[in-house]
């Protein structure tokens, strides 16, 4: 049965293969919208200030928390992200179709507050083993960083039950087909690239 969302939500644990699989709908389904949320932490290399988060500081977010600018917010190894609540407005306002890229909590919350608007997707690696792999292979931690995302994924985990999906992201190509299929029901095909016959193939680490 084809229920088309407003909102659709990818999460995973750190080096899940969440932001894989959203840039691969954002290609197939050009007409999404993005949802960039807010962070406190540093740019790293090649990032660009509204296209892959909105970069503030400490003192504005706490601003934002304090004026309920945020649908949600969690602060994850001393950094704070969140969803701007104005965002979503305005995407609603414009009748636009929202594809989220945002960690398991923060999934749930955006679940709890547009209960009728939300598709939730679950992205897990096969074995933690290849998701300390993956962090490691991407270069962006510190060895401490790791140590502490592996032990918060087993927290992550815990919440797979409530998704609406869990994709497997171990074999790229089925995670992608897989993605796909959850996409079919609940995007409108209006939102389609027409010209989507080359698949663009991502890595791993994110």
């Amino acid at each position: 049965m084809t229920e088309f969302k407003k909102l659709i939500v990818l999460s995973s644990p750190s080096g899940g293969g969440k932001s894989t699989l959203a840039r691969h709908l954002s290609n197939l389904y050009p007409g999404l919208k993005f949802s960039v949320s807010a962070t406190t932490r540093q740019k790293r290399q090649g990032e660009r200030n509204g296209r892959d988060y909105f970069f503030i500081s400490k003192d504005e977010f706490d601003r934002k928390i304090e004026n309920k600018e945020l649908v949600e917010y969690e602060e994850i190894f001393g950094n704070f992200y969140g969803t701007l609540k104005s965002e979503i407005e305005k995407s609603v306002a414009q009748k636009k179709t929202m594809l989220f890229d945002v960690d398991v909590k923060g999934a749930i919350s955006l679940e709890k507050a547009f209960p009728n608007d939300v598709v939730t997707i679950f992205i897990y690696p096969p074995s933690i083993k290849e998701l300390e792999n993956r962090l490691r292979d991407r270069s962006t931690e510190s060895e401490d960083e790791i140590t502490k995302r592996l032990a918060r994924s087993e927290e992550e985990f815990s919440y797979k039950d409530q998704f609406d999906y869990t994709v497997l992201n171990d074999i790229l190509e089925d995670a992608l087909a897989d993605i796909e299929k959850i996409a079919k029901k609940h995007i409108d095909k209006k939102l389609l690239n027409k010209n989507n016959g080359e698949k663009v193939k991502w890595n791993h680490a994110n």
